[in-house]
């Protein structure tokens, strides 16, 4: 994970009430962004190509699912799906739980 990816979604983290804070409620109950411009921004921001994202969503699904279930057809699904993982990836460094408890 790209180190400037890393901090902004640690602090959007930060951002959340320490009883929110959890993977459901800051990474999975909504988008994180809206809209495909808007993510195609956030993909030029933090130099990543979206064939390379493509690559890292799909080993994420392979690894958790054992398959690939979800189409990258837009830079939205895209990037909230990135997005996920790596707020997965950063709450199990934190040790942040992953629903509300």
């Amino acid at each position: 994970m790209k180190q400037s990816i890393k901090t902004e979604l640690t602090e959007h983290i930060n951002d959340f009430n320490k009883e929110d804070r959890n993977h459901f409620t800051m990474f999975n109950q909504d988008y994180y962004l809206i809209g495909y411009y808007n993510c195609k921004q956030w993909l030029k921001k933090h130099d990543l190509d979206i064939f390379e994202a493509i690559s890292i969503c799909n080993q994420y699904e392979e690894e958790n699912f054992g398959e690939i279930q979800t189409q990258f057809d837009n830079a939205e699904t895209l990037v909230n799906n990135l997005v996920y993982w790596y707020g997965q990836d950063i709450c199990i460094e934190l040790e942040l739980p992953f629903d509300k408890e």
